[in-house]
């Protein structure tokens, strides 16, 4: 799967949270289906979003947050996405490459 073709498809059909804060709330509120992390985001804070929401679908990109957000179009490092609505894309079917 093209990861990148994937989230500009998701942006422009679905909807997305960008950042942690984001993704603690949406996760907090039962709305995230995917959380896609940076090659770079901090182990604390995905044991922390694991520990606490161990049902959501947790996937770690090849990019760094400078590259995720460049993919997202974004002009933004983005360390962490939540996908609520998947859209026309094929994100939902990520599965988990957490250890």
């Amino acid at each position: 799967m093209d990861l990148s073709r994937q989230l500009k498809n998701a942006i422009a059909t679905g909807d997305l949270r960008f950042g942690q804060r984001q993704a603690l709330d949406a996760c907090a509120r039962g709305e995230a289906k995917v959380v896609i992390f940076a090659a770079n985001c901090p182990n604390e804070f995905i044991d922390e979003l694991h520990a606490n929401h161990p049902e959501v679908t947790k996937f770690r990109a090849s990019m760094v947050n400078r590259e995720l957000g460049t993919a997202c179009g974004k002009p933004f490092s983005v360390s962490t996405l939540s996908i609520i609505d998947a859209g026309d894309s094929d994100l939902l079917q990520l599965e988990t490459n957490l250890e």
